[in-house]
């Protein structure tokens, strides 16, 4: 996938949260998508899950690129509409979709089912009292510390990795690099940086965790 390619598929992260007033239900392809895509399809191995999928492009992306059995969820009924229909449309073009389910983190998922999660997360920091009740908040808001959501994943994803399994996790220097790395030591992961990009705003990173 080309660095051209990706800018013509993708938006910034920015742009999105600018216009809220247009996009207030699924959260589309922008250059933290591509990073993730860009990574997963050179890592990603086995039984996929994409945590947080969005419109599904990612999944999508990992799907038609790699031998990846994939799993696509997110909590977000409207974003799980969008991936289904691109899932469908993956599959009428090359017989190789992807699943999609409904769900909050791992909740419906049992130990040991993937060999590799994915997870782009909502990390940016957000005062309590300037926050839209509407579902692009929640594809967009990682709470005060920008870490909401990223905290209990790495807490719970070791449990439905298999044996040998992997997370590839979105981190962005907005949300407290150093603080995602420690935790994730502190769960008994191996940590390494597979893709980083630098913007005049943020450094986004790609963690690979490893029990």
């Amino acid at each position: 996938m080309s660095d051209e390619k990706n800018r013509k598929e993708t938006t910034t992260r920015d742009s999105l949260a600018e216009r809220r007033g247009v996009e207030t239900h699924v959260y589309q392809p922008a250059e933290d998508s591509g990073l993730l895509a860009k990574a997963a399809v050179e890592h990603a191995h086995g039984r996929t899950l994409e945590v947080g999928t969005g419109s599904g492009w990612v999944a999508a992306k990992v799907a038609a690129e790699t031998d990846a059995d994939v799993v696509a969820s997110d909590l977000n009924p409207h974003a799980c509409e969008q991936a289904k229909a691109r899932a469908d449309e993956l599959q009428a073009e090359r017989k190789d979709g992807f699943d999609v389910v409904r769900a909050d983190l791992f909740s419906p998922f049992v130990d040991g089912a993937f060999d590799t999660v994915l997870f782009n997360p909502p990390y940016l920091p957000t005062d309590p009292d300037n926050e839209w009740s509407d579902w692009m908040e929640v594809a967009l808001s990682g709470g005060e510390s920008g870490r909401e959501l990223i905290d209990p994943f790495v807490d719970d994803v070791g449990r439905v990795l298999a044996d040998g399994g992997q997370a590839l996790l979105l981190v962005s220097s907005l949300s407290g690099y150093d603080e995602v790395v420690e935790r994730a030591e502190d769960q008994g992961f191996d940590v390494d940086v597979v893709a980083e990009e630098s913007y005049p705003f943020e450094t986004l990173s790609i963690l690979r965790l490893r029990l």
